[in-house]
């Protein structure tokens, strides 16, 4: 099954910690995070990744090439850069539309580090999403399940509330008919998409006890950082 990297967003939280640098390659400890990535998804299983990129997209480029007789040796890997910003939404309907895409297809975030789950969200198919646990759900956004066979009834903006609860993990497994209508415009997946889906109960979560990151703001940047250094001991969620 494809992996779909969505790594064309602008990273402007992350410019004052690295500045100049597309947010996936920024440095933990001197080695892009995206190679971290890369072997990460790799031991998991995956063998074919498009990136989808936009912002500095050169710069990923060059460093995909370079990956090619390293962390990409053997593996299949395309890149698409987007002609104009489309959103996480439209970067993968454009991806649909290009490549022609009729199987299944894994979707995920460059800049969210995710423990472990990719052959769970594989099992579970289309259109299943990772979810995790997390002890301030309000940072993120709240996904509120049904437990009795994991469907996500809603979404629940971000908001002060800091307790523990469930949220998008940035991984999930779609199919192109999700993108069929596509009207060549700019769209979210977690505001158009995800919550059109939920309307129609066709969007389920698989709950994962993992660790999660999103290194989009500097704070989580540096701790992530220190977690590698530290060799990976205690829990990323918060």
């Amino acid at each position: 099954m494809k992996m779909l990297v969505l790594a064309g967003g602008f990273g402007t939280r992350l410019q004052s910690a690295v500045p100049g640098i597309p947010k996936p390659l920024a440095p933990v400890n001197d080695v892009p995070f995206l190679r971290l990535q890369i072997e990460h998804w790799v031991e998991q299983g995956v063998r074919s990744f498009v990136f989808l990129l936009h912002h500095q997209a050169s710069m990923i480029i060059d460093f995909l090439q370079a990956e090619q007789s390293a962390s990409l040796s053997g593996i299949d890997v395309q890149w698409l850069v987007e002609p104009d910003p489309l959103g996480t939404g439209g970067a993968l309907a454009h991806a649909v539309n290009e490549l022609k895409l009729t199987d299944d297809f894994l979707a995920t975030n460059a800049d969210t580090w995710l423990g472990a789950g990719i052959k769970e969200v594989m099992l579970a198919g289309a259109s299943g999403m990772a979810v995790v646990r997390v002890p301030n759900a309000g940072r993120y956004g709240r996904v509120e399940l049904n437990n009795e066979d994991y469907g996500i009834d809603y979404f629940a903006e971000k908001s002060a509330t800091d307790s523990a609860g469930w949220i998008n993990a940035g991984l999930c497994c779609l199919t192109p008919t999700h993108f069929l209508n596509w009207n060549r415009l700019p769209f979210s997946l977690e505001t158009d998409l995800f919550p059109a889906l939920v309307a129609k109960g066709k969007l389920y979560a698989v709950p994962l006890e993992t660790d999660f990151i999103d290194i989009g703001v500097p704070e989580d940047y540096f701790r992530f950082c220190s977690w590698m250094n530290g060799g990976r001991g205690g829990s990323l969620c918060s």
